[in-house]
């Protein structure tokens, strides 16, 4: 049964304990029991009255609430982590592209630079022979003349004086040492007598017919022809054998 209330209260049941000499009075321990049982009673009359049908829950504890907590997914996929791997490796991927654009930039530019740094040393070294060309087509009649008065010398006669064989000696040193500069700069005389005619570099101006050598064969050399590397700057004038 429930216990009546009054005033919000509970009314708790009076125990007497009989009085008298033969009557023992209850100890402490028991009182205490009687007032736990009567709470205890109170309780379930008080659970029945507002029709739980189960006893009340007790408040969740702190491990309950935290595992109701929404977690954060630190190494699964889909987490913070994992976001920050897959952008790290997008700008990974995004700096090795660029790198290797640069590379090819740089490839590029290396190939242009060193076409062109051959292409300046070709251009230098035509100019480089173009100039002493022209230096050599106009220095080359001046030493044309100095061999001729050279050529003077062997019909001199013994009976000239001592002065005029050394002016010739002055002209031989002038026109060696003028052939010296010109071979200093790459300028090289054409080999012609005695060599088989080649239309590339040996001029035909007399034919002579003979036995004596092969037809085609230069004779004589009339004017020495000169050449720098394979630039011709000037075919020898020559006399070439034909058949009898």
């Amino acid at each position: 049964m429930a216990s009546d209330r009054k005033g919000g209260g509970w009314n708790r049941i009076p125990i007497n304990f009989p009085e008298g000499d033969d009557v023992e009075n209850p100890t402490e321990m028991e009182a205490e029991d009687a007032i736990l049982a009567d709470d205890e009673a109170d309780e379930e009359s008080l659970s029945e009255d507002l029709n739980y049908g189960e006893p009340f829950e007790t408040d969740p504890s702190v491990e309950e609430v935290a595992e109701q907590q929404p977690k954060v997914v630190t190494g699964e996929l889909g987490g913070p982590l994992t976001a920050e791997l897959v952008a790290t490796r997008s700008e990974l991927k995004r700096v090795e592209s660029e790198l290797a654009e640069l590379k090819d930039h740089v490839a590029r530019r290396q190939a242009d630079f060193e076409n062109y740094r051959k292409r300046v040393a070709r251009e230098r070294a035509d100019t480089h022979d173009r100039v002493v060309a022209d230096v050599a087509a106009k220095l080359l009649p001046v030493l044309d003349n100095l061999k001729r008065a050279l050529d003077a010398e062997a019909s001199v006669e013994a009976t000239e004086s001592d002065e005029f064989r050394h002016f010739l000696s002055g002209v031989d040193l002038i026109s060696k040492q003028l052939s010296g500069v010109l071979e200093a700069l790459g300028v090289k005389a054409i080999v012609a007598e005695g060599e088989p005619f080649n239309p590339h570099i040996h001029e035909a101006v007399v034919t002579e017919p003979t036995d004596e050598y092969e037809p085609d064969t230069v004779l004589q050399e009339i004017i020495q022809g000169y050449r720098l590397g394979d630039k011709l700057i000037r075919p020898s004038l020559v006399k070439v054998a034909v058949k009898k």
